[in-house]
């Protein structure tokens, strides 16, 4: 049998007891896991007609649409477009979408929106979308005489609760509008309160964000 001596035994005790401690002082202070800490990330969907279903809004208008398109987690992204004015609103079925206060929820302004969604989640699970929508600036025309479009980015909470607005990050006043929105949404989202609790302005405010709350 190998013999150890006094000295080592009770270096290699110490070193152990330093271990265990280390390890005392992690479980308690140090962070969780990826494996078992609930992580927040994004998925992306499109609601560009070639990936939806495109239906006519039945009131007689030429381009008056309604697209039907494939989301997360069983939604459905259901966008409603009407004298050059769009709305967007998110549920498990186009019938459910359509009683989501985000079905009536536009701007006065002409607006349309870009096809990307952006759709915020934690562990898998979606609790808010963001998306780019184009306002209508009539007091800032480009040379054709048309009104340039002012960029904004707006975040919808979504089930369980009612589908809303919650907030509108003006793109051109802040260099860091994703980052911005995706706060936004991480932090407002779930504990709004639709018709309750008020948009939130953030970051700086701009043209875009002015025309959007314009009452």
């Amino acid at each position: 049998m190998k013999r150890i001596s006094l000295r080592r035994l009770a270096k290699r005790r110490h070193l152990a007891s330093g271990i265990v401690l280390a390890l005392s002082i992690c479980a308690s202070f140090c962070p969780i896991s990826k494996g078992s800490a609930q992580t927040i990330g994004s998925f992306y969907t499109s609601t560009a007609p070639k990936d939806c279903r495109v239906k006519s809004a039945g009131n007689g208008v030429d381009d008056s649409t309604i697209r039907i398109c494939p989301g997360k987690a069983g939604f459905v992204v259901v966008v409603s477009e009407d004298d050059l004015r769009e709305t967007v609103s998110i549920g498990s079925s186009r019938a459910a979408a359509d009683k989501e206060p985000a079905a009536a929820a536009s701007f006065g302004p002409f607006n349309s929106t870009t096809p990307t969604v952006e759709w915020r989640a934690q562990d898998g699970e979606p609790f808010a979308i963001i998306q780019r929508w184009h306002i209508a600036d009539t007091a800032d025309e480009n040379q054709n005489g048309r009104p340039t479009a002012k960029p904004t980015l707006v975040v919808t909470r979504l089930p369980p609760g009612a589908v809303c607005h919650v907030a509108y990050v003006d793109v051109k006043a802040n260099p860091t509008a994703n980052e911005l929105a995706r706060k936004a949404a991480d932090e407002l989202a779930r504990g709004f309160r639709c018709g309750k609790d008020e948009v939130q302005v953030i970051g700086d405010s701009g043209r875009a964000v002015e025309l959007a709350v314009r009452r």
